[in-house]
C-alpha cells in the first residue's frame, strides 16, 4: 500500500499504525527523491504469508491473472469510443495464461495521447467478483488480498460497449527472476 509517512533509511520493517494504534502494515520502501511517498505491506498479507516465509523462506501462492494493463482515463475512453472512464484497460494477455484461456482480449491498435503511445481496444476490467475495480492498484490489491491460485474469478469487462462476465481460473505468479 502507498503511504505518505516518511520512511528514513534504516526504518523499513517498522510497524505502520492507524489512528487507533493498530498495526495495519509493515513499512518497506520509499520513492527516491519524493516528498514522503512510501510503501508498506498490509498486515493481512503478512499474516497470510508469514508461516510459509518462516518455514521455507519464500511464499509461492500469489495469484496470476496474466495481463499487462493501464488505468482507464477519460482520454482513453474517448479514443476507444466507450462510456467508461474507470477500470483497467487490458493491453496484452499472457500467451497461454489464465486471462487468455478465459477469452480476455488485449489491445490491437495504438493511439497517441499527450505525446504517449497507448495500446487500445482491449477489454476493460471494471469488477472482480462483483467488487468495483477503479484502477490497477485496486486490481492488484484485490488479487493479493482475496484470491489464491486455482480460484475461479468472475471478471466483469467492457468489450466495445457491451458488459460481459468472464470466469477466469487464476494461475500462480512465478517467482521474481534473480
Amino acid at each position: 500500500m502507498q503511504i505518505s509517512a516518511p520512511i528514513n533509511p534504516g526504518n523499513s520493517g517498522g510497524p505502520l499504525l492507524n489512528y487507533a494504534g493498530s498495526v495495519i502494515g509493515i513499512t518497506t520502501a520509499i520513492v527516491s527523491n519524493s516528498q514522503g511517498v512510501g510503501f508498506a505491506i498490509p498486515s493481512d498479507t503478512i499474516l497470510r504469508e508469514i508461516a510459509s516465509l518462516i518455514n521455507t523462506g519464500s511464499y509461492t501462492k500469489h495469484s496470476l491473472l496474466g495481463i499487462s494493463s493501464t488505468d482507464m482515463t477519460y482520454d482513453l475512453a474517448k479514443a476507444m469510443r466507450v462510456n467508461v472512464t474507470y477500470g483497467v484497460l487490458v493491453i496484452q494477455v499472457t500467451q497461454g495464461g489464465p486471462a487468455q484461456q478465459a477469452g480476455l482480449r488485449g489491445g490491437t491498435s495504438q493511439v497517441q495521447i499527450s505525446g504517449r503511445t497507448y495500446t487500445i481496444s482491449g477489454d476493460i476490467i471494471i469488477a472482480l467478483n462483483g467488487t468495483a475495480i477503479i484502477n490497477g492498484d485496486n486490481l492488484s490489491s484485490y488479487l493479493e488480498a482475496k484470491t489464491s491460485p486455482g480460484n475461479k474469478l468472475v471478471v466483469t469487462i467492457i468489450r466495445g460497449n457491451n458488459k460481459l462476465n468472464v470466469t477466469v481460473v487464476l494461475g500462480t505468479r512465478p517467482p521474481p527472476s534473480a
